[in-house]
């Protein structure tokens, strides 16, 4: 996991989105329990509530708009918004085109969703979305990839027979997987993909970094960070947490 900047770096002036009156945070509204779009119409799931949390501590205006998974980052980096906070694995590839706050959530178990447990998933394209850590994964590990601009295609790729099998976070999987009434089912095999999930920033936002930065890191050091994760709307009692990890430093 990422080391805490400094929290001396809070009182740091930034020469873009720090300077701003609203800082904009991007999600992508298709991915729960992490993010999604509720009845409202409104940005919602674990990833609003702790963005939400996170402005507050940091004493930042936060406003959210949301943005496709496969041009995210580029529009990141266009100045759409100031803050990636979408479910967003912390990898080498992405670290070379923005900088990602310190984990919010640690690395979680990706899993494949098919129509049967005796499925091989050599036997057939395994889908996943496009510009992923699983899509990444797939590719490198002898399947045969076919990808899909967003989570929902992927699921239904495999009921359509496009997919032998679909390979997303569990957290995502397991939902759906419940609601197919045996129709869908979890394989027993899961993969342990990537470095944690963190925001993502410009390179040249250091300081507004610094301030999401020290805000995830004090609701480590408090329990409220794992307090929110294990909420049963969320991820819920069994999954993984920061723990004592979360608070070397406080």
């Amino acid at each position: 996991m990422k080391k805490l900047l400094l929290a001396t770096a809070l009182g740091l002036i930034a020469p873009a989105a720090f300077a701003q009156d609203v800082v904009r945070l991007g999600t992508e509204g298709a991915y729960p329990p992490y993010n999604f779009i509720n009845d409202a119409g409104e940005v919602s799931g674990f990833e609003r509530e702790l963005g939400d949390k996170l402005c507050e501590i940091a004493q930042l205006n936060c406003t959210w708009t949301t943005n496709d998974w496969d041009s995210i980052i580029p529009n990141l980096q266009s100045g759409n918004y100031d803050a990636i906070i979408a479910g967003m694995s912390i990898t080498p590839e992405r670290e070379a085109v923005i900088a990602f706050s310190q984990g919010y959530l640690p690395p979680s178990a990706s899993a494949y969703l098919a129509l049967s447990k005796d499925v091989d998933l050599k036997s057939g394209p395994v889908a996943a979305q496009t510009a992923t850590i699983q899509a990444g994964f797939v590719a490198e590990n002898g399947m045969t990839l076919v990808e899909y601009a967003t989570p929902e295609e992927t699921v239904a790729a495999v009921k359509n027979g496009e997919a032998v099998a679909v390979l997303a976070d569990k957290d995502y999987l397991a939902p759906v997987a419940a609601e197919s009434g045996g129709a869908l089912v979890l394989l027993d095999k899961e993969e342990t993909i990537g470095g944690g999930i963190g925001m993502g920033f410009r390179k040249s936002d250091d300081a507004l970094r610094a301030k999401f930065d020290a805000a995830i890191k004090s609701m480590k050091c408090d329990g409220s960070l794992d307090a929110m994760i294990v909420k049963p709307e969320y991820f819920g009692p069994d999954s993984l947490v920061w723990g004592d990890a979360g608070k070397e430093g406080c």
